[in-house]
């Protein structure tokens, strides 16, 4: 229980702390209106040049759109999220502050992590989704089911996304600079996690390849998830397994890169 309510009040602190940043999320919020609109205009013109591409109609592809536009920030596709603090700290030899608390390291990042995207999702997301709703078709669902079932890949979109920002964030235990990785997770976040375009639309064995990676849980799941193409047991299952495998081969790599930690007199 103690330690419970530990990653709880990180959790609340990581929230808080992005909350105090006021004028950078009515920015994110024009930023990603104004980004919407462009993405549904240029979806709606491929759409009738490839109706039902990737298994979508028009108000799907929309619906896509803004979803992708609430979970940008939320799910730090571009990077940005906890993995930059980390970098930082390890680059500055500033980590040893906390191997040395009384908490486990990646439960103490992904506490703090959560806690930032979930006011991502209600501080920046919200607003453009709703936006989208008001001034263009979208196949929302009707029934509370899927809304809830939209929810928990959500949560879970959120452990994956960490999972992988947190491996690329340790890597620099060995690269001792964090650019490079952040390039890498730019690139890879907003093409792998169909931010461009639905993973659905990838045609052959590329389209296959990429539907199976674990960016693929990030936005494409929550997607289908919300508009009845999936399964949603099927789509928790995808994500959890990733987020297993990945939280799992972080601690690994934890264990690894802390045995480098050298810290005088201790």
């Amino acid at each position: 229980m103690g330690s419970g309510r530990l990653y709880l009040a990180v959790a609340v602190g990581g929230f808080r702390r992005y909350a105090t940043y006021r004028a950078a999320t009515a920015a994110g919020v024009f930023t990603n209106t104004v980004f919407g609109v462009i993405l549904v205009y240029t979806y709606l013109a491929l759409w009738d040049e490839k109706p039902h591409l990737g298994g979508y109609d028009q108000a799907q592809a929309v619906t896509y759109v803004w979803l992708g536009q609430c979970l940008y920030a939320t799910l730090a596709i571009q990077g940005g999220g906890a993995e930059k603090d980390l970098m930082e700290r390890i680059r500055t030899g500033e980590i040893a502050v906390d191997l040395y608390r009384p908490a486990d390291l990646q439960l103490w990042w992904l506490a703090g992590d959560m806690g930032r995207a979930l006011f991502q999702m209600l501080g920046r997301g919200v607003i453009p989704f709703a936006f989208g709703a008001l001034f263009f078709p979208m196949a929302l669902p009707t029934e509370p089911g899927p809304w809830v079932a939209c929810l928990v890949a959500l949560l879970l979109a959120m452990v994956v996304s960490f999972a992988i920002r947190y491996l690329a964030a340790l890597s620099v235990f060995w690269l001792l600079d964090g650019m490079g990785v952040n390039q890498f997770l730019t690139i890879t976040g907003i093409f792998f996690s169909g931010m461009v375009l639905p993973l659905n639309a990838f045609p052959g064995v590329f389209g296959e390849i990429v539907r199976v990676l674990p960016w693929a849980a990030q936005i494409q799941m929550p997607a289908d998830v919300l508009m009845g193409e999936t399964d949603p047991l099927r789509a928790f299952a995808f994500q959890a397994v990733w987020a297993v495998v990945l939280l799992t081969a972080g601690r690994l790599l934890q264990s690894a890169a802390t045995r480098r930690v050298v810290v005088q007199g201790g």
